[in-house]
């Protein structure tokens, strides 16, 4: 056969390397079956996501949320702030969301009760996984008495009532929403150290560790360039559930009034300023507790959807 028609011939599997339609191919040579194409462990993650249903719902739904919360503002014409002449007006077209007693449009103060609700949850979630991720692959990569010092104080973090501490502790801080965010990661840390410490206990016996310490990688390298990157499935998963969590924490302590205060608000502020006025204009309740509801749910739809997707532990299949 010449070169130029071995060499234009596509990759196949098997020791085939005649295609069927080929008028060159011999009589009764092995016709070319399927191309071998390699996938990443990223890609095969990405593809599984896409299958989830629910989670990719929820991915949308929830971009939609983070949109009103934060491109709203700028094309409604009322801010947070702006006092109307319409007092308790209910839902109508010139206010979507209704008026409280004092004349403020709902629909912009559930804006902006969204964004700080989300900023508060995010920062919780992003502070409170990387504290508990190196803290707990540390301990679990050491173990001996450097995990044992560790975990214990993990436990006593964990021993702590957590909402009681946080309302302590966020009415000293006075109220600003990074500051209350900072108090509840600080609690909640220990939470996402006993995940990171029980993935790294596995993953320290396996055998790329092992051939790492024998090239002379360094503990820091060894934990940082190996061990959390290949735990970072259910980093990310614990992340997610995080945001979800952070956002009812928040709530709950606006709502007993530790929280946000005013005159900024939060979800949990102006769910908490309505209870008051369910009878007599429900509105006011009912719309800031339905986003919350719909942040918290999508995040755990979301998170469902990450955890399915990082079940299978491999780095390169052949598909």
């Amino acid at each position: 056969m010449p070169d130029d028609a071995i060499s234009a011939t596509p990759t196949t599997l098997g020791s085939s390397r005649f295609a069927p339609d080929d008028p060159q191919t011999p009589q009764g040579a092995p016709e070319r079956e399927f191309t071998v194409k390699e996938r990443s462990q990223a890609q095969l993650v990405f593809r599984r996501f896409l299958q989830h249903r629910l989670a990719m719902i929820s991915l949308v739904v929830f971009v939609l949320i983070v949109l009103f919360a934060y491109v709203g503002p700028l094309v409604w014409k009322y801010g947070p702030g702006n006092i109307t002449d319409d007092n308790s007006a209910p839902p109508s077209g010139a206010h979507p969301f209704g008026t409280d007693a004092v004349g403020h449009d709902t629909l912009a103060q559930v804006m902006r009760g969204t964004q700080i609700s989300l900023q508060i949850s995010v920062l919780i979630a992003i502070f409170a996984t990387v504290v508990g991720t190196i803290w707990g692959s540390v301990a679990g990569y050491y173990r001996g008495w450097i995990d044992t010092l560790l975990m214990r104080i993990a436990d006593l973090v964990l021993t702590l009532p957590l909402l009681a501490v946080a309302a302590v502790l966020a009415h000293q801080v006075g109220g600003t929403w990074w500051l209350i965010a900072v108090v509840i990661a600080g609690l909640y840390w220990a939470y996402v150290s006993r995940v990171a410490r029980g993935v790294v206990l596995s993953l320290r016996e396996k055998e790329f560790v092992e051939a790492s310490k024998a090239l002379g990688a360094s503990d820091a390298r060894i934990i940082f360039r190996h061990l959390v990157p290949n735990a970072l499935g259910a980093i990310i998963v614990n992340l997610t559930i995080l945001v979800s969590i952070g956002i009812l924490l928040e709530t709950a302590l606006s709502f007993l009034g530790f929280g946000v205060q005013p005159p900024d608000t939060s979800l949990g502020l102006l769910v908490s300023t309505a209870q008051t006025a369910v009878d007599t204009r429900p509105w006011l309740f009912y719309f800031p507790g339905v986003f919350i509801i719909l942040i918290a749910l999508t995040i755990n739809f979301i998170g469902d959807g990450l955890r399915d997707a990082f079940d299978p532990q491999q780095t390169k299949v052949r598909a």
